[in-house]
């Protein structure tokens, strides 16, 4: 079947099976491996992408089921100049990263967590990324990159 997405602002059509993971179109049919595949099961928060402004786990969810929908990858939020998003900067600078696989993932969660909460508590940053596993920071950088995050992107 053919799917029509918009991804990263531009027009996709791709022949996938009908039951064709969106992580499967993003990763293999569209070449875009910055999203990740984790668990499989939708926990570890690897795959997450952004469709039509929300963070969708994307290995449970089919293709199909987003015809027409805008999503956004992990290569799709720097600007055109290579200008990194305030959220994949403030990721940076706080170190909220170490072997950075769950990286691409964790910033696409904190851009729409920070779009819903914009002055989130650390405790409400915590909660809303329960769904996206690290296993090196232990958490606290990461907290701190969304704060520093939110704030840039309240000011750009």
């Amino acid at each position: 079947m053919q799917v029509q997405l918009k991804v990263n602002g531009r027009s996709e059509r791709i022949d996938v099976p009908a039951n064709t993971l969106l992580v499967t179109a993003i990763r293999e049919h569209l070449r875009l491996t910055g999203t990740h595949v984790g668990c499989d099961t939708a926990q570890c928060g690897a795959c997450t992408v952004l469709v039509n402004g929300r963070a969708v786990k994307s290995c449970n969810t089919l293709a199909a089921q987003h015809e027409g929908a805008e999503i956004t990858t992990i290569e799709g939020i720097a600007q055109a100049d290579g200008t990194m998003h305030p959220m994949q900067a403030a990721f940076k600078d706080c170190h909220g990263l170490q072997c950075g696989f769950c990286t691409p993932g964790m910033v696409l969660s904190a851009i729409d967590l920070c779009r819903q909460h914009p002055n989130a508590s650390e405790a409400e940053i915590r909660e809303q990324l329960d769904g996206n596993i690290c296993r090196c920071t232990g958490y606290q950088n990461i907290v701190k990159a969304v704060k520093q995050g939110a704030a840039a992107s309240a000011t750009a």
